[in-house]
């Protein structure tokens, strides 16, 4: 009886949600754009194979201007530009997501533990984190590429534990909000130790703000990737929006005036960020309607 109550109230919740999300036009817009996105990626196997990295097997010349057989053109190496696009998608998205959720992950835990505890131990945890704010992420994220291993999951560590400070400054502030709530006092009284306060109690209610703050941080993550695959620090086996800037700048691009080889992977990193920021924005709106963010 409890359990079917408890589905009851978190699908009327989920309606609620969706109803509020709905009304706001830019919201919309990110998150059809996200879905083509990502179902393109989970396609790309079945859209362009898997041999649209291959060197060897490239079917055109290099740098081909685009035309009705290759339509964004090709790299150095005779390889289509669309699906590269089309493959890189994967690892720009991959990237971007797990590295959002370990930053989130982080911040999270940060964040409610100093909050929970307070005194020393949270002026500990501040100070740390005070100090990874005022350090330049990318800078942080750079130094951490350089001295490990080039791969997916260097850049992916690289990022997620270079940005959660901003996180863990937010949800410290509502987790102080929220234990100072009269049922945190009755749940102590009734015996609730820190595990219990922290996880049935905070968490639910920072939960909201956690969401929020995902779906912002995904794009920070996918613009950072894309950095640090254009300064040569990704991982060089797999084919990403940012590698693919970097090796259209080490083919000269730019000085010779193949736009085609630039334009595709800058314009679709810079759709995905906005798409996410469009999402995030509204998802905060409608979780905190005071923000007042624009429809």
């Amino acid at each position: 009886m409890t359990t079917s109550l408890t589905w009851t109230r978190r699908r009327h919740a989920v309606s609620r949600f969706w109803s509020s999300y709905r009304t706001h036009r830019a919201g919309l817009f990110g998150l059809g754009a996200l879905a083509v996105i990502a179902l393109v990626a989970l396609a790309a196997p079945l859209l362009v194979g898997s041999d649209v990295q291959s060197v060897t097997q490239a079917p055109g010349s290099a740098l081909e201007s685009p035309s009705a057989r290759f339509p964004l053109g090709t790299d150095q190496f005779g390889r289509s530009l669309l699906g590269l696009l089309v493959w890189g998608a994967r690892i720009s998205l991959t990237v971007g997501l797990l590295a959002a959720a370990l930053s989130v992950a982080i911040g999270t835990l940060v964040g409610i533990v100093a909050g929970h505890y307070g005194g020393w131990f949270s002026t500990l945890l501040m100070r740390v984190t005070d100090w990874f704010l005022v350090m330049p992420t990318l800078v942080l994220a750079i130094v951490l590429a350089t001295v490990m291993s080039r791969s997916v999951w260097t850049v992916i560590l690289a990022i997620g534990v270079t940005s959660w400070p901003t996180t863990a400054r937010l949800v410290r502030a509502q987790t102080i909000a929220v234990e100072s709530r009269p049922y945190i006092e009755r749940a102590r009284a009734l015996g609730g130790g820190h595990g219990h306060v922290m996880s049935r109690h905070v968490l639910p209610n920072v939960m909201p703000l956690v969401l929020a703050q995902t779906t912002l941080g995904i794009s920070t993550a996918i613009l950072t990737e894309a950095t640090l695959a254009f300064l040569g620090l990704g991982d060089p086996t797999v084919v990403s929006w940012g590698g693919m800037l970097q090796d259209a700048r080490e083919a000269g691009a730019v000085s010779s005036g193949h736009w085609w080889y630039l334009a595709p992977p800058g314009i679709a990193v810079a759709l995905v960020a906005l798409a996410f920021t469009l999402c995030g924005r509204a998802i905060e709106s409608v979780l905190n309607p005071r923000l007042g963010v624009a429809r």
